[in-house]
């Protein structure tokens, strides 16, 4: 009966994984959208390493060959609620918005072997921007709205074995797809119809990984662990219809579209170079981890790029780990649970035309984030609740650009079962 409904659960979170897009960022205009770089609760609360990092319990998004050291059949879904401000120079607004971050299944093959497979955000759309002209009496002259919706997901399975003591290989493949909906508004003082602009584009592609993992014993029970995961190239491409429009207004706001000035389709491909996750850290099994993650990949190539943005090389380091005090511990349910904390540094690879003196004044995008949590024992076995919280700054006020001050709380559900893959010898 638990199976039967967990099984439910997995279905109709996976419907509402793909359909959801949750996202209040104006940097998520950019593009396919704002882009979200795989990675559990657990992962998230130590900063985003994780490359690097063995577990017998937890799913890792980073590196396909931790799946190998997967001893138990884990059942992985995640959620964050985002609490959102704004900053321009002289102005601020806030908002916040839930999201369905990932659900995911893995189990292992044997005792040297482990499957997985599941499904996430890769990109978010969700903004609306308005911007007014006056003049000097401070009266309005034009408005135009800009808003956008949708985003993608990745599907994705993959598989991780021990070639040999300590050594473990992996590999991923993922399926994209996605919709993304984009429009601009522009209505004028003194004239009777506004314009808008409407972009609707499906996109579809594909992902492909490979990961290593080498863990070696050290003195005093001491374990180095090394990881190296490699994102080859992969192309997304957007097909879809362009449409430029007259409208007018009902007395109840609702638009009346006029005349069509073009309606036509259009194909853009986006161009994701390889990408190199790098790391190692160091601890004891089941009782405490540090490890550094690093990041690379080459700016990233659009057919059709507006004049409004560009792409530069992306980098991001991450540092974090966990401690648990006792983890087997009978007197003291707070000995057994997992505490952790992590620093997130990270230049996006998006840069933003300023508009300042030149048409090419760009400005680099850049995100820092700090993160704690806590992974809570559930009565069963060695399941738990993980709760992760992060404090971060997007963004800049230069140039009259934006600013973001954000909050994320992080919860998720991994739940282990030792027999659920087993066949039942005696009913």
């Amino acid at each position: 009966m638990i199976k039967r409904l967990l099984v439910a659960i997995l279905v109709i979170t996976s419907v509402s994984l793909s359909a959801q897009r949750n996202n209040s960022s104006p940097y998520s205009f950019f593009g396919i959208g704002e882009n979200f770089r795989p990675k559990t609760v657990e992962q998230a609360s130590m900063g985003g390493i994780g490359v690097a990092m063995p577990d017998s319990y937890h799913l890792n998004f980073t590196n396909p060959a931790a799946i190998a050291d997967l001893r138990y059949a884990t059942y992985g879904l995640g959620g964050m609620v985002n609490f959102l401000t704004l900053k321009q120079a002289n102005a601020s607004q806030s908002g916040n918005s839930t999201s369905l971050n990932y659900i995911a299944l893995g189990f292992p093959i044997g005792d040297k072997a482990g499957f997985g497979a599941g499904l996430q955000p890769l990109t978010s759309v969700g903004y609306s921007l308005i911007n007014e002209i006056t003049d000097v009496d401070g009266n309005i002259l034009e408005v135009t709205r800009n808003s956008g919706k949708g985003g993608t997901s990745r599907l994705y399975a993959n598989y991780g074995m021990y070639l040999f003591e300590g050594f473990s290989l992996g590999v991923e493949a993922a399926f994209v797809f996605g919709n993304v909906d984009k429009n601009i508004l522009n209505q004028r003082n003194q004239v009777a119809l506004a314009t808008k602009y409407q972009e609707e584009a499906t996109v579809r592609g594909g992902e492909f990984k490979a990961g290593i993992q080498y863990k070696t014993k050290l003195k005093d029970n001491l374990q180095l662990s090394t990881g190296l995961a490699i994102k080859f190239s992969n192309k997304l491409t957007q097909k879809g219809t362009q449409r430029l429009y007259s409208l007018s207004f009902s007395g109840a706001g609702s638009e009346i579209p006029r005349d069509t000035l073009y309606n036509r389709s259009f194909t853009d491909k986006v161009t994701s170079p390889v990408q190199t996750i790098a790391g190692f850290g160091v601890g004891k099994e089941n009782k405490w981890y540090v490890g550094v993650n690093s990041e690379f990949q080459k700016a990233l190539e659009q057919t059709n790029l507006d004049q409004g943005y560009a792409y530069e090389n992306a980098m991001r380091t991450s540092i974090g780990g966990y401690y648990i005090p006792k983890m087997n511990s009978i007197s003291s349910y707070w000995n057994r649970v997992t505490y952790r904390a992590g620093l997130r540094f990270e230049r996006t690879g998006l840069l933003v035309n300023t508009g300042q003196a030149t048409n090419n004044n760009f400005e680099s995008i850049k995100d820092f984030g700090i993160n704690v949590g806590l992974g809570l024992p559930l009565p069963k076995q060695l399941s738990n609740l993980n709760l992760g919280f992060e404090y971060g700054q997007k963004g800049t006020t230069n140039n009259n650009l934006i600013k973001e001050n954000y909050f994320n709380v992080r919860l998720s559900l991994s739940l282990n079962a030792i027999d659920w893959f087993k066949k039942r010898e005696i009913d």
